[in-house]
């Protein structure tokens, strides 16, 4: 597909636009960890690496186990504050030379390239994810972009080698205007993929919740102008620097509300453990409110009101399930209790991602699914509303059931079997809702876990070819086909 170019702001975004007030946020980030081993920090920041953590680390600087080289290191003083306190909240931000123990794993997850028709967006269903920025205000170290972040180079199945770029706005506006216009033309689906109308964007990264106001802005409005229904905004800045939802930052989104009536927005937030949250006293009891509710933090409290108070503006909260920081029922049943009452919805939970060190924080797929399905009992309807899902390469795929009893008369269940369930298919989801059956494997932290051991396989998962490489396939059969 060609992007020519004929995306141009039009005058209610200048409008827009010239009223954006974008201030200065001071995090107060710690970068690196050679101020810690320079002993550049704070003092009541210089005990939160041991001596022997620091040698260990710096031991390895240079090294193919260099875990800066894998992911850099990064922490706002409001995470400080918390962690400092809660050991699943270190774990989140401290590097560990267990981290590059093993360096297995993909440096594309889920093949994501594939689905890259521009540079800096991702189109696999009727949504289009950007990478909007490479970095955030501190850096969860099972990061799901690792590669992004960390700013590797990565093999594209042409054979090509380069960095991910990030998005441009007047690239992504293009490409939206002519996939559309296609779609329309061709019955409501493109001639090519079948895919529908591009209706939705996803601003990801990294945190576009680091770019300054007027850049969200131009972004919010770009998208509004060529047609894009709802958008979403991807952000673990309430848990990170929850003051950088602040009345600026409201205030451009009720203009933009005004002058996009027609346009859905929604706040896709990360919370990884309530500890992020919520109060706590000097014995690590969380405090309670007069009705017995668990009392939030006042910075992330006014992050959340501010943003509920907008009525119009949703709140989802997604989380991966990561050893050491919530691999706990009760961790996850206090903070799906406490996100539904303060008006966030609790959207998924996700098994880790096939990243490269994946096994440093991955937990295995069934215990996962035990933790979550554990969590959820004593929990009220609307409370329970998050799925677990694991990103397929064909797309986003729900563990629906494990069970311990076979199915008589079926080999390979004799331990139990797993239910996979095919959630988001790309394209033109021919496969949603399919199903794949497993034999139990307790120690599987990815599908491969399970390729010996498959006893029915609806949606293919254990059949999957690259995008690419089946439509050459394909091509070519249909070329000697008599």
């Amino acid at each position: 597909m060609s992007h020519a170019a004929d995306y141009s702001q039009s005058e209610r975004a200048q409008s827009f636009l010239s009223r954006v007030e974008s201030p200065k946020y001071e995090r107060n980030n710690v970068n690196g960890i050679s101020p810690f081993l320079a002993d550049r920090v704070p003092d009541d920041m210089k005990g939160f690496y041991s001596e022997a953590e620091l040698a260990e680390l710096a031991s390895l600087q240079g090294t193919d186990r260099d875990v800066e080289s894998r992911m850099p290191v990064k922490m706002t003083r409001h995470y400080f504050e918390m962690a400092r306190t809660s050991p699943p909240l270190r774990r989140l931000v401290k590097a560990s030379p267990d981290e590059t123990k093993s360096l297995a794993g993909s440096e594309d997850p889920g093949h994501q390239m594939d689905y890259s028709p521009v540079e800096g967006l991702l189109h696999k269903y009727e949504l289009g994810l950007l990478y909007v920025t490479s970095t955030c205000s501190a850096h969860c170290r099972f990061c799901y972009r690792e590669e992004l972040i960390a700013r590797k180079e990565v093999e594209r199945q042409d054979g090509t080698v380069a960095k991910k770029g990030l998005a441009k706005i007047d690239e992504v506006a293009n490409y939206v205007l002519q996939h559309n216009r296609l779609v329309a033309s061709n019955g409501g689906v493109h001639p090519e993929t079948g895919r529908e109308k591009l209706r939705e964007i996803l601003l990801s990264g990294g945190d576009p919740m680091v770019l300054p106001n007027r850049k969200l802005a131009e972004w919010l409005s770009a998208m509004g102008d060529v047609g894009i229904e709802s958008i979403r905004i991807g952000t673990k800045e309430m848990a990170f620097f929850p003051d950088r939802f602040d009345s600026a930052f409201v205030d451009m989104l009720k203009d933009f509300r005004q002058n996009y009536p027609e346009v859905g927005l929604h706040l896709m937030a990360h919370f990884n453990h309530p500890d992020e949250f919520l109060v706590k006293d000097p014995d690590g009891n969380y405090l309670e409110n007069a009705n017995g509710s668990l009392k939030w933090n006042d910075s992330a409290n006014r992050a959340m009101e501010r943003i509920n108070s907008l009525g119009w503006v949703t709140v989802e909260n997604q989380a991966p399930i990561i050893r050491g920081i919530n691999d706990d029922p009760d961790a996850l049943r206090i903070m799906q209790r406490a996100m539904k009452r303060i008006g966030a919805e609790n959207h998924y939970f996700f098994c880790g991602r096939d990243i490269v060190a994946h096994e440093a924080f991955n937990v295995p797929i069934e215990t996962a699914w035990h933790i979550l399905n554990e969590s959820q009992k004593g929990l009220s309807g609307v409370e329970t509303r998050a799925r677990l899902s694991i990103t397929h390469y064909k797309g986003k795929t729900e563990v629906a059931a494990v069970t311990h009893e076979p199915l008589q008369g079926i080999p390979g269940t004799e331990n139990g079997f797993l239910v996979f369930k095919l959630l988001r298919n790309a394209a033109d989801a021919p496969d949603r809702g399919k199903v794949c059956i497993v034999g139990r494997n307790p120690d599987a932290i990815w599908f491969d876990g399970y390729n010996d051991r498959v006893i029915f396989d609806e949606a293919g998962l254990f059949e999957y070819e690259r995008v690419e490489a089946a439509r050459i396939k394909a091509e070519a059969a249909a070329k000697t086909a008599p």
